[in-house]
């Protein structure tokens, strides 16, 4: 037999690739593990700033515990995979702690001591088959003065938010002796019996997120005054509230106190009876204001307006089978209303709000007003009288003139302020004036779980998902006028979901040129039908609706020319509805032919590029 060199090197050449590739790969694996490339836009898998001063704080050592089955999920790669990430960033605390961290990697196998305590500390064991097996994949955090913190289940579908969950576990035990916060809340955010319902409510979710961080303390709106030993006070619609308590309210500001407040014009969590209709079910709407404390802030506030804005409504269903329409008061806010220089907002990507107010500086203030959140230009001014009842949110676009104007939905307030009790100031030797920093925010529905989380039971324990930054608006709020700003920097990192600009703004601008058009149709599909009615009622009510004999030829005529001319409108009105998407649809598909067909063809043609350099050096 004779023997093939070229096949026996071309042979061995390969073996050699694969000897080497094997090598590389196993080298790179030690040398680069845990080594990531983080190419988000905003570098959602880098650990932040906050995170590295939260770590570099640690006064006392702190424990971690990760529980694993690691024979239960062999079947598991996705989560396996996430186990892997868990420990690279463990790894990365451990490191940027400086030995103050100290993490330990458990595996619970079954009927062994390491379950027995991963289930005394509450970590949920998952059925993974029919065949009653189970997986653990939880975290333990502990002090040195036996304070403990449990994740009962590490989620994959939470990763965006894994670095902000476990650098407030170490800022909680590193933070042993909580601060506590007043709350004096109009609105049921703990939770307690609904009346209406006939059944106990559980507590809003951004309670939840305060209480985790704060010692919370309610304060009645009958109270004759503030705790001394709070660190700041919230206030969620406050209402009703003792002269006694908003002088307390006045000096506990004057005196360097910081607020957090949340008023509105119309509340849909503050469900009350209409006094104009007493046999209607009740329905929400209720007022807040503080006009003598904002007095003396330099704020007013409009409690009878709303802010009606194009640009930011929202689309909202209005029942099965009909299309959904934008709602003026109800809004999405994104990046261009949402102040980027201001440590509370300024990694805020999405804020939603509802029938939200305004509020405007008082002329001569002497303090400074800093928008937080603000309309677009495209707004308008509308009176809440007009939410009583509302059968369509279509018609508050009736008559809709855009102002012009920015209004500020929220504000931070700074400077020197007088009390709005001088006398009662001056005969108890109270405060007089003093600089104050309070937040105010105009609304008091995008606290309410609807409008920013998601919650889901998962084997006994509620899931939250947010799918927007109302929570961490709220808890940025607390955290900055407590004076801590390193949470805020992870926190707002946490929704990784991206608005579609293009899109909104292409459906707005057809919206406003095709609303008019719209509206001309439906009017005369209306009197169109409403000559029909009439018309058929004339033929008496023996006649059947498909009898037309009933009627004259004129009659006849006549009927039949406002039935062809309702099909017409009804033809115009789906055009119409049509055009509204036209733009969208062209987008939607030049993206489909960049990404099925240009992609390719680009491909395609750096490789024949490449085979004709190839020819030419050959």
């Amino acid at each position: 037999m004779q023997f093939d060199s070229k096949f026996f090197y071309s042979l061995g050449g390969l073996l050699l690739l694969a000897v080497l590739f094997l090598a590389l790969t196993m080298i790179s694996g030690s040398l680069f593990r845990g080594a990531r490339l983080d190419l988000t836009e905003n570098s959602l898998y880098t650990l932040s700033d906050g995170t590295k001063n939260i770590l570099s704080s640690i006064e006392e050592p702190l424990q971690v515990q990760l529980y694993f089955s690691e024979d239960a999920s062999s079947d598991l790669p996705q989560l396996r995979s996430y186990y892997r990430r868990v420990r690279e960033l463990l790894e990365e605390f451990k490191q940027r702690s400086g030995g103050k961290l100290q993490v330990s990697y458990i595996d619970p196998a079954p009927f062994s001591e390491e379950e027995d305590r991963a289930a005394a500390f509450g970590l949920q064991a998952v059925p993974i088959n029919t065949s009653g097996d189970t997986l653990y994949f939880g975290l333990v955090a502990t002090n040195a003065i036996d304070g403990a913190e449990v994740m009962p289940f590490l989620q994959p579908d939470k990763e965006e938010f894994l670095e902000y969950d476990l650098a407030k576990i170490v800022y909680t035990l590193n933070q042993p002796d909580r601060l506590r916060v007043g709350v004096i809340a109009g609105l049921p955010i703990n939770g307690g019996f609904d009346p209406q319902r006939q059944n106990v409510t559980q507590p809003w979710a951004i309670y939840d997120q305060l209480e985790q961080l704060f010692e919370l303390e309610l304060v009645e709106p009958t109270a004759t005054g503030l705790p001394e030993d709070i660190a700041m006070l919230v206030m969620v619609h406050p209402k009703d509230l003792s002269a006694d308590l908003k002088y307390s309210i006045d000096q506990f500001v004057l005196n360097g106190g910081r607020v957090l407040a949340f008023v509105d014009s119309y509340a849909e969590q503050d469900i009350q009876a209409n006094p104009q209709a007493p046999n209607a079910p009740p329905q929400g709407g209720g007022k807040s204001d503080l006009p003598d404390l904002f007095q003396s802030w330099g704020v007013a506030f409009d409690e009878f307006t709303f802010v009606g804005d194009a640009q930011f409504a929202l689309q909202v269903s209005t029942g099965a089978g009909q299309p959904p329409v934008r709602h003026l008061g109800i809004l999405g806010l994104n990046s261009a209303a949402i102040n980027s220089e201001d440590i509370i907002t300024a990694e805020l990507s999405t804020v939603n709000m509802s029938t939200v107010g305004h509020f405007t500086a008082v002329e001569n203030a002497t303090t400074t007003i800093e928008p937080l959140l603000q309309s677009s230009e495209n707004s308008q001014l509308l009176q809440t009288q007009q939410l009583q009842f509302l059968p369509n949110p279509a018609q508050l676009l009736n008559g809709f003139q855009a102002s012009g104007i920015s209004y500020n939905l929220a504000v931070r307030v700074s400077g020197e302020a007088t009390t709005a009790f001088p006398d009662r100031a001056a005969g108890n030797g109270g405060m007089s004036s003093g600089d104050i920093n309070v937040v105010l925010i105009a609304d008091t529905d995008l606290l309410s779980d609807a409008y920013w989380v998601q919650s889901q039971n998962f084997f006994g324990q509620t899931i939250r998902t947010p799918f927007a930054n109302n929570g961490d608006l709220a808890v940025n709020a607390v955290d900055n006028l407590i004076g801590n700003s390193d949470l805020i920097s992870i926190r707002t990192r946490a929704v990784s979901s991206r608005p579609f600009d293009r899109v909104n703004a292409l459906r707005l601008d057809a919206e406003r040129r095709l609303r008019d058009t719209e509206q001309q149709l439906q009017q005369r599909l209306q009197e169109t039908e409403q000559r029909l009615n009439e018309l058929q009622s004339a033929r008496g009510n023996d006649a059947q609706d498909a009898n037309l004999t009933v009627f004259s030829p004129e009659q006849q005529a006549e009927v039949q020319q406002f039935l062809d001319q309702k099909l017409e409108i009804r033809r115009e009105l789906r055009q119409v509805r049509r055009e509204l998407d036209k733009d969208i649809e062209s987008l939607g598909n030049t993206l489909k032919v960049i990404n099925i067909g240009l992609v390719p063809l680009l491909v395609l043609a750096a490789a024949v590029l490449l085979s004709w350099r190839r020819r030419r050096m050959a």
